[in-house]
């Protein structure tokens, strides 16, 4: 029986500007919705705020965030592992912030399996999610719609367009997963056009465990990625 994998991503409430995604400087940013699936289910199950006309709220209050904290640990007691492409610097960090539990998130955090930074441990670079997926033969990513627009479609109550977007990128997420750990190897597509591949004689590695891989040779790069500067916040 492979892994009991948890996919999960969140879309953020506000609109950041510039192209560079530097979001920091601009928190707290809001959740507006999650989406979550397991290997159990066929469908994910996207998790929001409703206002009591029964309209979804413009972000998701504090209590139905840590709601889906502590689901998360819930179904880690029950076996299943935690699931995200980039969810280590990014998804949990805010998670902690919007729900309040810290301690939680930053334990989540170490126990999950976030194959983006697996990929930085194991390269010194990122890889897109939709390069994962192209090089995959994987779904990809919901089709003419980017992140970046999610807020300003929500504010003008396009909110099954998000939700169908971020349930979608959960699909690809745990489709990436799988199909890596059946053959035990990552495969993504370059900005070249061809498909290059990393092995995964153990399949996908817990954060606390990528962590400690040696590092990878980044002599031929001009701006190695860091894997401590995705743990800050631990």
């Amino acid at each position: 029986m492979g892994t009991r994998y948890l996919a999960f991503d969140i879309e953020t409430a506000k609109d950041i500007p510039g192209e560079d995604f530097n979001w920091k400087p601009h928190r707290p940013l809001g959740i507006k919705c999650i989406a979550s699936q397991s290997t159990e289910c066929d469908e994910p199950r996207i998790w929001l705020t409703r206002t009591e006309p029964g309209t979804p709220a413009p972000q998701m209050s504090r209590a139905d965030v840590a709601a889906f904290v502590q689901y998360l640990s819930s179904a880690v007691t029950d076996g299943f592992v935690p699931l995200s492409w980039n969810g280590l610097s990014f998804d949990f960090d805010v998670l902690a912030e919007e729900s309040g539990l810290l301690e939680t998130c930053k334990t989540l955090a170490r126990k999950h399996v976030d194959m983006m930074f697996h990929v930085v441990c194991e390269k010194g670079f990122s890889v897109a999610l939709k390069s994962a997926a192209s090089g995959l033969g994987a779904e990809g990513k919901l089709a003419g719609v980017e992140g970046i627009d999610a807020p300003s479609l929500w504010a003008s109550g396009q909110y099954d367009l998000v939700t169908d977007y971020v349930g979608q990128d959960v699909r690809t997420t745990l489709a990436v997963a799988l199909k890596s750990e059946a053959q035990r190897s990552f495969a993504w597509t370059t900005r070249r056009g061809t498909v290059s591949s990393m092995p995964l004689p153990q399949g996908w590695l817990r954060v606390e465990l990528a962590a400690r891989l040696p590092l990878p040779d980044t002599s031929w790069m001009s701006a190695p990625l860091s894997r401590d500067d995705f743990m800050t916040w631990l």
